[in-house]
């Protein structure tokens, strides 16, 4: 797939999501397999101030991996500006949010609002496509339109196009619904048919699962899938889609020791680049994820919120890990199921119903 200029290899794609895609979590879903990551959507306006916790969250990837900088606000001049500041960090993509629907950003008619003023919204485009060279494309990442009253997804799509995105990415909700109900996927398909063949739409919301992937994919002919939510504790979902898209065989679900290693290198990440007053925070809720459909992680997650210190996190994850490890062992040779068939079956179920009850996250 071509996003402009940029080619991007098989594979899906990272949504942005606030308090969510920093950049450890970034670097876990690129070392599995996402083909771009986004940053969390960051405010065009406290980007031009300089804002120190707008700019602190526009990291570049690690080991010079590319990535793309999502941005929000309703002013074309200050878009176009933020735009810049992207660029100038290194981003090779910029999109622009017009689909959160948290009622602090559409209050200030900006993320979802603006599908209710599509000349505003292709003004805004046109600004940040002036602001940027050649080699930089802009995209747009919505929603199906304000409401079941206002679907407007398709021509809303088309005119972002002709206003200068190279791409675009839809999630089959409405900002009336938020994250609730069921995605749809028939709008979706109708923003594939209205826009050039060259202009790429990629697919998003409820993709827990390959089967989601392939029904996603199937359904609306999108040419990528964005992965939101169900990311979160589970960048093995990047690789298995990786396999799927180069004809590889499906790898099996991860053994408890792959998932320690991994949260483990999830946790040190944090350590190393979250702020002092973040750290605790990230690591509580970096270790409530990775927990989620394991023997013991409801107990688990009871605890780790009560820990004040955050290498008191880590020896709470070490320990519970180890934990699981140690019965496995001690299990293998016996007639009972492995406890680590017990946490894949049980991480299988989770995966599958992930997303209906989690955390309202702003992924315009």
């Amino acid at each position: 797939m071509r996003i402009g200029p940029v080619e991007i290899g098989p594979g899906a794609l990272l949504a942005p999501m606030e308090a969510v895609t920093d950049l450890p979590f970034r670097t876990i879903c690129e070392e599995h397999g996402a083909v771009l990551t986004f940053t969390e959507f960051l405010s065009a306006e406290g980007l031009t101030r300089g804002a120190e916790r707008v700019v602190r969250r526009m990291w570049p990837s690690l080991g010079g991996r590319r990535f793309g900088v999502q941005v929000f606000g309703r002013e074309p001049d200050v878009l176009a500006r933020a735009a810049a500041v992207a660029a100038d960090a290194g981003a090779c993509v910029v999109d622009i949010n017009m689909g959160c629907p948290a009622r602090k950003v559409t209050a200030g008619t900006c993320g979802a609002a603006l599908m209710r003023e599509p000349a505003l919204a292709a003004a805004i485009v046109g600004a940040v496509r002036a602001a940027l060279p050649a080699s930089i494309p802009v995209t747009v990442k919505h929603r199906l339109g304000w409401s079941d009253l206002c679907i407007n997804a398709p021509e809303f799509a088309l005119r972002m196009v002709e206003a200068g995105a190279a791409m675009v990415s839809v999630h089959g909700r409405t900002r009336e619904q938020g994250f609730s109900g069921q995605v749809r996927l028939g709008p979706i398909a109708a923003v594939r048919a209205a826009l050039p063949k060259e202009i790429p739409v990629v697919g998003n919301g409820d993709v827990k699962t390959v089967d989601d992937y392939r029904r996603m994919k199937s359904e609306t002919g999108c040419d990528a899938v964005m992965v939101g939510r169900a990311a979160r504790g589970n960048p093995w979902l990047f690789r298995a889609i990786h396999a799927i898209e180069t004809g590889a065989a499906l790898p099996s679900l991860p053994a408890i020791a792959e998932q320690r290693a991994v949260w483990r290198r999830h946790a040190d990440l944090v350590v190393e680049y979250a702020s002092d007053q973040m750290c605790l925070h990230e690591l509580r809720k970096t270790l409530a994820w990775y927990s989620r459909g394991l023997y013991g992680g409801a107990t688990l997650r009871g605890r780790v919120f009560s820990e004040a210190q955050p290498q008191n996190v880590i020896d709470l994850g070490e320990g519970f890990f180890a934990t699981l490890e140690a019965r496995e062992r001690a299990r293998a040779d016996t007639s009972e199921v492995p406890v680590a068939d017990v946490g894949a079956r049980c991480l299988a179920r989770h995966l599958r119903r992930r997303g209906e009850t989690g955390d309202k996250i702003c992924a315009g």
